[in-house]
């Protein structure tokens, strides 16, 4: 006579081949206190040491404003750009062959390697308003350099391996099959993109656009070069922390940090809700 096997409930430890569960959970902890809680926490002691109307008077002064509002609006468009083209880009390498894919896809890769100064020079070079594509682009009149679009291209250039890169993998494991039987029955391939690709790339989609937006907003060396870095105008919250410590004005300093940690934890606690969301629905 058997026995029904009970039934396993939730373990806050499990079963593994492979032993050393306390010992790797303890130095993962240990390691997250030191490189990012502490500093963190003292991060938001020191703004909290300012006492509120010292705080608030900081954050709220125009120049600031401003330079938070520069920051997370042209990171959040170039994420949404590099969404669009960046998914594109990974389909490309993913679905087809063609001579030089190899080079094409290392190019992808060319942000992680080259340090950002050397970027956000090369930048102004090509866009200013007498290099190679901006004296194209001024007889438009386009002015890229020394603009807030200057610093979207910037950050378009930095965080675009992290979309191609995530959504990648997603993309390989979609059969064809699935397109195939999509247009056997009558699917057209706006619907095709819609209702069968989508859903499956969405989780992808999510995660890339806000590693992408994490990478811009934290920017720094390939957007000092091209921004021209005019107060109010096209200067950015990392550079006006730098700014204040140049001042040594380190209360505030610390105090537009604190915001912008505030400010960036928000963002990507909605982005994770939806990103939740969108793999209950999809799968």
């Amino acid at each position: 006579m058997t026995t029904a096997p009970a039934q396993a409930g939730w373990r806050f430890k499990q079963p593994s081949v492979i032993p050393g569960f306390g010992l790797t959970l303890g130095f993962s902890l240990v390691y997250l206190t030191l490189i990012i809680l502490i500093p963190l926490a003292g991060l938001v002691w020191r703004s909290a040491s300012l006492g509120w109307v010292d705080f608030w008077r900081i954050v709220t002064a125009d120049r600031t404003l401003k330079a938070l509002e520069i920051s997370f609006g042209t990171a959040l468009i170039a994420a949404l750009v590099n969404v669009v083209f960046g998914t594109i880009v990974a389909w490309v390498l993913v679905r087809y062959r063609f001579p030089g894919r190899r080079v094409v896809d290392a190019m992808v890769d060319l942000p992680f390697a080259l340090p950002t100064a050397v970027a956000g020079i090369a930048l102004t070079t090509l866009y200013a308003p007498n290099g190679w594509l901006g004296s194209l682009l001024m007889p438009l009149g386009i002015k890229v350099a020394y603009t807030p679009l200057g610093i979207i291209v910037a950050l378009v250039f930095v965080s675009l391996p992290f979309v191609v890169r995530t959504v990648e993998p997603i993309i390989e494991e979609i059969d064809k099959e699935v397109e195939e039987a999509a247009a056997t029955l009558g699917a057209s391939r706006f619907q095709t993109i819609t209702r069968v690709l989508f859903p499956g790339l969405a989780p992808a989609i999510i995660t890339g656009f806000a590693l992408a937006f994490a990478r811009g907003v934290g920017e720094y060396g390939s957007v000092i070069f091209i921004a021209g870095n005019l107060p109010k105008v096209t200067e950015i919250a990392p550079l006006l922390i730098v700014i204040r410590l140049e001042e040594f004005n380190y209360a505030a300093a610390t105090a537009i940090a604190a915001v912008m940690l505030a400010i960036s934890f928000a963002m990507l606690l909605v982005i994770n809700l939806l990103q939740a969301w969108s793999r209950k629905r999809y799968g």
